[in-house]
């Protein structure tokens, strides 16, 4: 039997409504999740007092009361001078310091100002002696009343007439929320004082030094811009950028500082060298200026060119997350997870279980990026890469969600030395292996009796894998012990194709190959968290026996400067950092990441979404 809905009674306020509303809402199994949000919605406590000022001011405008004085404060003041002109008694003087203390003062002025409805800003008078210099032309006296934030305008001086014009108006600030200035109107007086003769940098001090109201002679634009509409462009930023040691800005307080990954909205482009824009997420209104990327690419062209720029993309081969470090090992090599590690290393390569430790990563560091994918190299491709113009500036970017109807996204991790990231993706995919798989990559070399086709690798011939290099079908492929070894693009498709989540560890040069529309991949950058030195070196041993054991300050430098180098040259593609500790909260970690892919919205670039 259906339930019937309370009757509300006739006096029933719109808070009681809400509650009553929020009581009655139940899951549906079509709109679950819906009324999920509706009830937490409803069940606000910020939206009830809401509604409780809402009543109260209907209240208020129902009754319509009228003051039984205007001038409380006067009275006051009145009544206190008449109890000083004598003597007093103890009430007397109660009262008297009742109505002599700062906090009953400040309330019976506001009770003169809502009983005066005096609500709007005092500003003092038009000057009558104005001189009228401008013929037929006409002239817009603005009086603007600001805070201690800046007018949100910057100016400039026209080089063919000489005349100081407004050059921008900043979003968010006190000029555009006023209405009454505009780009292109010409500026000659403020607050009674001439800039005709001035430069700009002395109208800006004017202009700052100006608190209170401020009163600008202006002569409006011939075509007055209409009030810019919210734009929706969004730009991941791929450089920081501090506008106080940027000596080209126009004006460096009203820029906007930011860093490497920032999602800035620009809300204006007119201007071809200064965007404004505001960082997504940031409680601050008011819009910056931030370099145009035509701009910024300008002169990082001309700083390289001037040899003040290193060149950002340095042929210098960084070292990266590497496998077995025993020098004499005859393990096959390290792709896409497909690590097989001989009988006698075994001792040397811990479970993915075992909790990290710095003992384990030994003086044999420095061999084994050198031992394991020997000559690996990346497949040219058609994959894009925000740095592909030389210069790192920005990348439009929108917001994206994974629906159950399209393809599982493709998640890249890369590490620096010591990350050990093999070990981290094969127990994530362990503990859940109908969501997340691995590519499955391809050899040349002869199949184990153990070894099954598709499943350790695809076993193709030389010449078939020569021909599918040729015509870029691995992502990374390379040669190790006289065997060719590649992660191809059908591996990873075939793994989507099954409605899994695909996770591969690649060298941090193929990101570009994989940064496609097709995959929409999440990259994770992986590095061990490195002390900052050991004072003492440890003499603990790995269970493999031999110096190995030993880490030296040597090889905590190698791992930072591996980090250091990855992030420099590729942290522009990574959307995540995870800082691993141990294998464990690593582990829960990357886990966390891989659910949160699946349910909710994250920056991806622009050209990746279909519209």
């Amino acid at each position: 039997m259906k339930e019937a809905m309370p009757v509300l009674t006739a006096g029933a306020g719109l808070h009681e409504t809400l509650a009553l509303l929020t009581s009655q809402l139940r899951p549906d199994a079509n709109h679950k999740e819906d009324m999920v949000f509706l009830k937490d919605v409803f069940s606000e406590r910020s939206l009830g007092y809401l509604m409780k000022i809402h009543e109260k001011l209907r209240q208020y405008e129902r009754q319509s009361p009228a003051p039984v004085l205007h001038s409380v404060a006067s009275l006051a003041e009145d009544v206190a001078e008449d109890l000083q002109g004598g003597p007093m008694s103890n009430e007397e003087k109660e009262l008297l310091h009742l109505l002599t203390s700062p906090h009953l003062k400040a309330v019976l002025s506001v009770h003169d100002t809502v009983a005066q409805k005096n609500f709007d800003p005092v500003l003092p008078p038009l000057p009558d002696d104005f001189e009228d210099e401008l013929e037929e032309e006409s002239v817009k006296i603005v009086r603007l009343v600001k805070n201690k934030e800046p007018l949100g305008a910057t100016i400039r001086r026209d080089d063919a007439t000489g005349v100081v014009m407004v050059a921008r108006i900043m979003r968010g600030g006190a000029a555009d929320r006023s209405g009454l200035v505009h780009v292109g109107d010409e500026l000659r007086e403020v607050n009674g004082i001439s800039v005709i003769h001035k430069r700009p940098d002395e109208i800006s001090q004017l202009l700052s030094q100006s608190q209170g109201s401020i009163t600008l002679k202006i002569i409006p634009a011939i075509k007055e811009e209409d009030r810019l509409k919210e734009s929706k462009v969004y730009m991941r930023a791929l450089f920081d950028y501090i506008p106080l040691e940027d000596k080209a800005t126009p004006c460096q307080e009203a820029g906007l500082p930011f860093k490497r990954g920032d999602i800035l909205q620009v809300v204006t482009q007119d201007d071809p060298t200064w965007w404004q824009a505001k960082r997504v997420g940031d409680s601050n209104l008011r819009a910056g200026l931030v370099p145009s990327k035509q701009f910024q690419e300008r002169r990082l062209a001309y700083r390289m060119k001037m040899g003040t720029l290193p060149n950002p993309k340095s042929p210098k081969k960084p070292v990266y997350d590497q496998g077995c470090d025993k020098e004499d090992c005859d393990c096959e090599g390290y792709f896409n997870g497909q690590y097989i590690v001989s009988p006698k290393c075994k001792a040397v390569a811990p479970s993915c279980g075992q909790v990290f430790s710095w003992e384990f990563y030994s003086a044999g560091l420095r061999r084994s990026f050198r031992l394991s994918r020997k000559d690996r190299q990346g497949s040219s491709g058609e994959g894009s890469d925000p740095g592909d113009s030389d210069y790192l500036t920005y990348e439009e970017v929108t917001r994206y969600l994974w629906r159950p109807n399209e393809r599982p996204r493709l998640v890249v991790l890369i590490g620096s030395l010591g990350a050990r990231i093999n070990e981290l993706k094969q127990r994530v995919i362990a503990e859940n292996p109908h969501r997340y798989a691995v590519a499955v990559p391809h050899t040349t070399r002869p199949k184990k009796p153990h070894e099954k086709e598709g499943v350790e690798y695809h076993f193709v011939t030389k010449q078939q894998f020569d021909a599918d290099a040729l015509n870029n079908k691995f992502i990374e492929h390379g040669e190790y012990k006289e065997n060719q070894y590649g992660t191809s693009i059908e591996a990873i498709r075939s793994v989507q194709a099954k409605n899994k989540m695909c996770v591969v560890d690649v060298q941090p040069e193929a990101l570009r190959r994989l940064r496609t529309a097709e995959f929409k991949p999440y990259v994770i950058f992986v590095k061990p968290r490195v002390p900052e030195s050991r004072r003492r070196r440890s003499a603990t041993t790995s269970p493999g026996g031999g110096d190995h054991g030993r880490v030296t300050d040597e090889d905590l430098q190698e791992m930072r400067q591996s980090a250091i180098q990855i992030d420099q040259q590729y942290g522009h593609l990574v959307d995540r950092v995870l800082i691993k500790e141990d294998s464990v909260s690593a582990c829960a970690e990357l886990r966390g990441i891989l659910e949160r892919l699946e349910r909710e919205s994250f920056w991806v670039p622009l050209n990746w979404v279909r519209t």
